[in-house]
């Protein structure tokens, strides 16, 4: 239990750690450095997606054949849709840009900006709640291992997305300790998230297929709708493919040599 205790709070960590940048850097983040590190982000969020849910969702159905993949579709196509309806539902504001998204709403912009960003980190929670939840449940596709591994490269990928959070709110005005705590408390989600799930387990074993791949396909909706275009957009966009090759690599190492 405090194993998984600790899985769970070990992304929220590298949120905090990446978050203190602000006290660390003067100005904006450097665009290089930005979009190095979004680039990385994707990385281990499509490698994490693949080898630590959509690949595990699968070998627990393969005894059913060519139907094996069925769980995986329907789960991962669910993951998109409902990230979608989020977006679509919750007045939000991207990192760069001016013009908010979602329903209108008053709120300021540094609270839509937070939004934006639990949105981005919920999806990351979940998987890292279903990956142990199915290690708990002694899911033979799944040790604690490779849940482990999944738990340390969001942290890894969170250190980076922690500072692209809090520079921004430092740009907006607030102070080096607000936009600490408001990158910080940005994470949180993702315990609360993964706690959800794993309560929820025992009740959802049957459908552990559709929950592994419901949380890749949410992983891959923050990918492509948001990360992958801030990373291409304007110049430097080779550093954004670099960035994405080694955190793709580093998670699916993590991955096979933990699990």
């Amino acid at each position: 239990m405090t194993t998984i205790a600790l899985g769970l709070l070990i992304p929220l960590l590298g949120t905090v750690l990446g978050s203190a940048f602000v006290f660390l850097m003067k100005d904006a983040m450097p665009e290089r450095v930005q979009k190095s590190l979004l680039g990385f982000a994707s990385g281990v969020m499509v490698a994490a997606s693949v080898w630590s849910l959509l690949i595990p969702a699968m070998e627990m159905e393969e005894s059913k054949g060519v139907l094996s993949v069925l769980p995986a579709a329907v789960g991962f196509l669910l993951g998109m849709g409902f990230l979608l309806l989020l977006d679509e539902l919750t007045p939000h504001l991207h990192i760069g840009t001016d013009t908010p998204e979602g329903p209108r709403s008053r709120l300021s912009r540094t609270a839509m900006l937070a939004l934006a960003v639990t949105i981005h980190n919920l999806p990351e929670g979940m998987a890292v709640g279903v990956v142990f939840a199915g290690a708990e449940q002694g899911v033979a596709n799944i040790s604690l291992a490779s849940a482990v591994a999944v738990s340390l490269g969001i942290a890894i990928q969170n250190i980076p997305e922690g500072a692209i959070i809090s520079m921004p709110m430092r740009a907006e005005g607030n102070s080096r300790w607000r936009s600490f705590m408001i990158g910080s408390l940005s994470g949180a989600v993702e315990p609360i998230g993964g706690l959800a799930v794993i309560l929820l387990s025992s009740l959802l074993t049957p459908v552990l297929p559709y929950m592994l791949a419901f949380a890749a396909g949410a992983m891959f909706y923050v990918v492509v709708e948001e990360l992958i275009p801030e990373a291409s957009s304007g110049k430097h966009s080779n550093l954004s493919t670099i960035g994405f090759a080694v955190g793709f690599v580093l998670m699916m190492v993590l991955d096979v040599v933990m699990g």
